[in-house]
């Protein structure tokens, strides 16, 4: 047990690092002033005030500030959506999260947060949005799914505009919530306070932990005590609001609803992050078949994708998985009926079917379209192999992180009058040195910790959205992750086209931002 337990975690960072790296989150007042979290905010009446920020900030395991302040750009801006105009305040700068025990400042994060302009804060919901990797920014929910303002991506097109448009968001969530995007540890402008160093919170618990303080020093400073709460992770954000979720129930402060977006709560289930790979892969399946669809490979080709795939549910519960599993157990091999009956759902040839049954995501993302990869994030988007698309390993992320990146930067100088002397950091190693256990085992289950909040606050709303196309996070693993919790009527789970990101669909976002409304309303109304 002890080798095998070494041989799973010398390859998972090798895997995790390719995997989920990239994605892998009230009132109008502006924040206090000060680094001790003790301060009062102002109000934001007095026009635009930029803020040049003299910190340096440092991704690096050992970096770490000797002490911070809490500064901050505020903007006055307005959006229109569905007929209204909007006028909401954005704040670009720095709060200081303490320790819940000592009241030491443990770290300084970087957020935005955009408040719409004379609203009844007791009554006004307030969303935490972040992105997961371990060592992702939040820029991707920041600048593709619900803040004000997006990056126009047309997926699963495989070429960007130039330029890439940047635009009003007709499907921002300003309109039901202001929207606090907020970074990890050790990236965007986010890092530890001394005695800490970013490496203290690189762990699941500790990385939860200081988020609980960051959300608690957000609501004391915009005096948000009141409002509906919600949390909003993505990908690795998901785990971390499963564990954030109860701690901030048990902290006192109730979470009337999360919304988890490409869910990864059990990393023991999911194939695609060991390595040697020892589990059953049948949660990917139905991605795999909704893959196959998606380029016309399966036979025969669904008219009715959602049909499809309770099919391949079904196939892959009473069929597949025991054959799997007596793979794995002693090498049995498939009998030839279920082969091709694989082959024909997903559209991936017998033959890698026959060598293996239990399929791997880097094996179906490498072999479905022979002489093309495609894409882990997005199975839509492919490269043929040797393109500079291809080379990093997804071209679905490929294609779109140097201009998110870009016009980030741009924005958050030109647009949001924040300016730092370091550069944003999208991506920090975090991932390297990650402490990975929770609850006694080495990889997080954080099912247990969604079933402990929801416990506490048996009132608190679950919304998962999910792509059909998603090779890091399959839907259908999620689906049986979610059933552990049995049957709760505040538990919905929503599947879309499109990929990891699947708000970069232009349809999927419109439907996801509907099911949102409808998900705001009924948490507000628990409120």
């Amino acid at each position: 047990m002890a080798t095998a337990h070494k041989q799973i975690w010398a390859g998972i960072l090798t895997i995790l690092l390719s995997l989920l790296s990239a994605c892998g989150g009230g009132g109008s007042s502006a924040p206090a002033s000060g680094g001790n979290g003790t301060g009062t905010p102002v109000s934001p009446g007095n026009g635009d005030q930029a803020y040049a920020d003299p910190v340096f900030y440092s991704g690096a395991a050992n970096a770490s500030l000797a002490m911070a302040s809490e500064q901050a750009a505020q903007v006055h801006s307005q959006l229109s959506l569905n007929g209204k105009t909007i006028a909401y305040t954005s704040s670009s700068g720095h709060l200081t999260a303490s320790d819940l025990k000592t009241g030491a400042a443990s770290a300084s994060f970087f957020y935005v947060a955009y408040t719409a302009d004379n609203q009844d804060a007791a009554k006004r919901p307030v969303t935490f949005f972040y992105n997961g990797g371990p060592g992702s920014a939040t820029i991707w929910l920041h600048m593709g799914s619900y803040a004000p303002k997006r990056i126009v991506t047309n997926a699963p097109a495989t070429s960007l505009a130039n330029p890439v448009p940047f635009i009003d968001n007709a499907e921002s969530l300003l309109d039901t919530s202001d929207l606090v995007f907020v970074d990890a540890v050790g990236t965007g402008y986010s890092q530890a306070i001394a005695p800490n160093t970013n490496q203290s919170f690189w762990g699941v618990d500790q990385d939860a932990a200081v988020f609980r303080d960051f959300v608690i020093r957000y609501v004391a400073a915009y005096q948000r005590s009141s409002s509906p709460k919600f949390l909003f992770g993505e990908s690795y954000g998901t785990p971390r609001t499963a564990v954030l979720a109860n701690l901030l129930e048990t902290a006192g402060v109730k979470i009337d609803g999360i919304v988890l977006q490409s869910s990864i709560l059990n990393y023991n289930v999911n194939c695609g992050v060991l390595y040697p790979v020892t589990i059953s892969c049948d949660g990917y399946l139905p991605s795999y078949a909704a893959t196959g669809a998606y380029y016309s490979l399966s036979s025969p080709v669904p008219t009715d994708l959602a049909g499809y795939l309770a099919q391949v549910r079904s196939f892959s519960a009473a069929s597949y998985r025991p054959a799997v599993l007596a793979y794995l157990a002693n090498h049995t091999s498939a009998p030839a009926g279920l082969v091709a009956q694989a082959s024909a759902y997903t559209g991936l040839t017998a033959s890698y079917w026959q060598q293996n049954i239990n399929v791997t995501p880097d094996t179906f993302q490498q072999f479905l379209l022979p002489g093309s990869l495609i894409g882990r994030y997005d199975a839509r988007i492919f490269a043929a192999n040797g393109s500079a698309l291809a080379s990093g390993g997804d071209p679905s992320s490929t294609l779109i992180t140097a201009s998110f990146s870009s016009i980030f930067s741009s924005y958050l100088s030109t647009q949001l009058k924040y300016s730092a002397n370091s550069t944003y950091i999208v991506s920090s190693p975090a991932i390297n040195s990650w402490n990975f256990q929770h609850d006694g085992i080495g990889l997080p289950d954080t099912v247990p910790d969604l079933a402990a909040a929801l416990l506490l606050n048996p009132a608190m709303q679950v919304l998962s959205l999910n792509g059909y196309h998603d090779l890091a996070t399959p839907f259908y693993q999620t689906e049986m992750d979610l059933a552990r919790l049995g049957s709760n009527a505040n538990i919905q789970i929503r599947n879309y086209s499109g990929g990891h990101m699947n708000y970069l669909d232009d349809a999927s976002r419109k439907l996801a931002k509907a099911d949102l409304l409808k998900f705001y309303a009924a948490a507000v109304a628990a409120h």
